[in-house]
């Protein structure tokens, strides 16, 4: 005659299986991540991708996006301008399977734009600058500011034309953002 295991003995056996499939999951799943090689989180931004040096965008790098991205949005953004948050480069739809942006990407997307149709290059937005593209950081002297790299995994592509603001894209993004991690630099004159 079988007989069945207390009650205490199944549950405990459960409450095991989930744990161990929930901590598999766990160390397989990294989250995503955003670094640059031209500065660590929380350190300096080299003069070179400010308005102090050539201004030109910094190189990104990015990781563990999940299956379901459609496409990638970024917002740079300075909270400690004077005037409130100030908007130093909005892109968007840039390709699901892009994993990163060289030094001086809007210039490369630029060229890039004239010479080939697929995959489609990102889509940059206005800046508080008033301009289309990057803007690097250029705050008042004195005061160390820090930059936010915001980095969104979408599932879909976006329909927003070149130009849009930091608030078209995050109307935009609403209900569409898969995952999201940020890198910090820091800059002062």
């Amino acid at each position: 005659m079988a007989t069945t295991p207390p009650i205490s003995k199944l549950i405990l056996s459960a409450a095991i299986t989930v744990f161990t499939t929930l901590a598999s999951h766990a160390q397989t799943t990294a989250p995503m991540h955003l670094s640059s090689a031209a500065f660590s989180e929380g350190q300096t931004i080299p003069t070179k991708f400010t308005c102090s040096g050539a201004d030109v965008s910094p190189p990104l790098s990015w990781s563990a996006a999940p299956a379901t991205t459609k496409s990638f949005a970024l917002i740079m953004d300075d909270p400690d301008a004077p005037a409130g948050t100030w908007v130093h480069w909005v892109v968007y739809n840039i390709p699901a399977n892009d994993t990163e942006f060289p030094e001086n990407a809007p210039y490369l997307w630029a060229q890039w734009r004239d010479k080939v149709e697929q995959p489609f290059p990102p889509t940059q937005g206005r800046n508080s600058f008033g301009k289309i593209g990057y803007g690097g950081p250029c705050p008042p002297p004195g005061k160390l500011h820090r930059y936010f790299f915001k980095l969104y995994a979408l599932d879909t592509k976006l329909d927003l034309k070149p130009g849009g603001t930091k608030s078209d894209l995050e109307r935009g993004m609403q209900k569409h953002i898969a995952a999201q991690t940020q890198l910090i630099g820091r800059f002062s004159r």
